[in-house]
């Protein structure tokens, strides 16, 4: 059986008064673009869905027709907060929109568990002072539980949704790095095998390639992913014969590091504000732990 939402308030976010009527309209298509965060169609009939449009004070549907000084409310139904998780998360990034933190390895963004990414943040960031402010962040994309790396969370529903349609329209430059195993032939190279019969493109470039003890060479790269396939870069780098270290998905039976975590990390974001429009820019270093790697690999 699932489990009961719980909702501890209703609160109003946007309120709008219907002043004039050229012609019969119904709700459904009145209130697309009236409120910043429903702009197509589609999301106002997802919000009238989950119970977050409100009609002259009762829960509005999709069949209503409007009439003059109607009032039509947006409102946050402000769910029970997850629960905290003890664990200390670095923060790169943070504004009153959104935040980009610094995933650990072996921890999941969010989901139907207590030791997620999402409750380990909570009650820990500056609170959005936005109308629309989420109770607590919320992750606009994910990386798999294996990847280390940036994530960032959006702490408005405006952020939210703006930063979705940027992910959407391929709009946020994503690098990663890795260590796999081998030498790729060319230094820099695109790779574009489908994944799950889905087009995808990913970008490399060979930054360090050494003798190995284990592997005979390996490689850490520069990773550009264009597109957003589940397990991209794990199945584009295996494809080509260079699985990532320690991938025990899509790596070479008993050449795979065991017990050693994935040596994949998503290192730098960069893209345009969604509300200033100013470039956002975040970094981090290749980890201590793959330098270390290839430094004890190394003949």
């Amino acid at each position: 059986m699932s489990e009961a939402i719980i909702f501890t308030r209703v609160i109003t976010i946007e309120r709008h008064s219907v002043e004039k009527l050229d012609s019969p309209i119904r709700l459904v298509d009145y209130t697309v673009g009236l409120f910043p965060q429903l702009a197509t169609r589609s999301s106002v009939k997802k919000a009238i869905k989950r119970n977050e449009i409100i009609h002259n004070g009762v829960v509005a549907n999709t069949g209503t027709f409007l009439r003059v000084n109607d009032v039509i409310e947006l409102v946050d139904l402000e769910h029970k907060s997850p629960k905290y998780f003890d664990l200390e998360i670095e923060v790169v990034y943070q504004d009153d929109y959104f935040v980009i933190v610094n995933k650990p390895p072996g921890l999941v963004v969010n989901g139907n568990q207590f030791q997620t990414l999402e409750n380990a943040l909570v009650d820990r960031l500056e609170i959005s002072k936005q109308t629309d402010a989420l109770k607590w962040a919320k992750a606009v994309h994910r990386l798999d539980a294996a990847t280390r790396g940036l994530v960032i969370l959006a702490k408005s529903m405006r952020a939210h949704r703006d930063l979705a349609k940027l992910f959407e329209e391929r709009e946020i430059k994503k690098t990663y790095h890795a260590v796999v195993v081998g030498t790729p032939e060319k230094e820099k190279g695109i790779i574009t095998e489908l994944v799950d019969n889905h087009s995808a493109e990913t970008e490399f470039e060979v930054l360090e390639n050494i003798k190995s003890l284990r592997n005979e060479s390996l490689s850490l790269l520069r990773l550009f992913p264009k597109t957003g396939r589940t397990h991209q870069l794990r199945k584009h780098c295996a494809g080509i014969g260079h699985p990532i270290v320690g991938d025990v998905l899509y790596g070479v039976k008993g050449r795979t590091l065991l017990h050693k975590g994935l040596f994949l990390a998503a290192t730098s974001l960069e893209f345009n504000h969604p509300v200033s429009n100013e470039l956002i820019a975040v970094s981090l270093p290749v980890p201590s732990k793959f330098v270390n790697y290839l430094i004890r690999e190394k003949l």
